[in-house]
């Protein structure tokens, strides 16, 4: 039960998330998937811990999220967590593109566009420190990158506000991630191109899939200021906003959904309403 309550206080955070600015469109939001029996209402643990499988505990067979089967090849037949859990986001599969080729510039030209006071994540590997800004990460939420010598995914939920770096090698594999178009409690359901197993944003937890009941490990990274980046490591990269998609970086896609009266994703399977600040692509 404690990863589910962690995820429980992360979706509650929305509420403390702040917004930028801009205005943006909304879309209708459901529940995926029927209620799962009575048997399967809680969410058990995977007892796979870490790099390997472990012994996975998987829940009874139930229907896939709605219209996953025809996007994924992932095994549904594996899962930890119950499908009614499982919102769509409106995007579909990598809808929110992730970034797969980064490019990086000097401090000192990044400052053109970026405020001191603007959040970046600050991911270091040996003397390699690097920048992510949110303002990039809020319409792409996942950088597939090698910082030093180590395959990293530096992810971040918009709705948790959760900036979080895993190690992409697992089990002597480099992974490379993408976005499902799914939540769960209001936080990021990321999967793999190589097995298509479904991974829980907030914990790193494999929920869905062939890895179910593992987890990937995690590696430091802190959303810091750009202006304590920039003073601390004058020498560091900076995530480019040459990313290969035409996005208004610097507007926020989410503007309103840290509002007091917002009803927050993980009540959208309760209460349905037109909910997700998103800027279509």
């Amino acid at each position: 039960m404690f990863r589910k309550w962690i995820l429980w206080i992360l979706a509650a955070g929305w509420i403390l998330a702040a917004g930028a600015c801009a205005t943006s469109q909304t879309t209708n939001i459901a529940s995926d998937s029927p209620e799962p029996d009575s048997a399967t209402k809680e969410s058990p643990l995977p007892s796979g811990e870490g790099q390997g499988e472990g012994i996975p505990t998987y829940l009874p067979a139930e229907s896939p999220p709605r219209g996953a089967e025809g996007e994924f090849n992932t095994d549904f037949s594996k899962h930890s967590v119950p499908y009614s859990e499982i919102l769509s986001g409106g995007p579909p599969k990598d809808g929110i593109p992730p970034i797969d080729a980064p490019q990086f510039i000097p401090v000192k030209e990044a400052d053109a566009w970026l405020e001191d006071r603007e959040p970046v994540v600050f991911v270091q590997v040996g003397e390699d420190a690097r920048a992510y800004p949110i303002q990039i990460l809020i319409w792409h939420e996942i950088v597939n990158d090698v910082v030093g010598d180590e395959p990293l995914i530096v992810s971040f939920c918009p709705l948790c506000n959760t900036a979080i770096a895993f190690k992409r090698t697992f089990n002597d594999q480099v992974l490379d991630f993408g976005t499902t178009g799914r939540l769960r409690y209001s936080n990021l359901i990321m999967y793999d191109r190589q097995t298509e197993t479904w991974w829980q944003q907030a914990t790193g937890d494999a929920i869905a899939g062939k890895h179910t009941g593992a987890q990937l490990e995690f590696y430091p990274a802190s959303m810091i200021s750009w202006a304590d980046f920039k003073t601390l490591y004058p020498d560091g990269k900076v995530l480019s906003r040459e990313t290969g998609f035409a996005r208004d970086y610097g507007r926020n896609p989410y503007f309103g959904y840290d509002d007091i009266n917002q009803t927050p994703f993980f009540l959208m399977a309760q209460h349905p309403i037109n909910s997700r600040q998103w800027h279509a692509c």
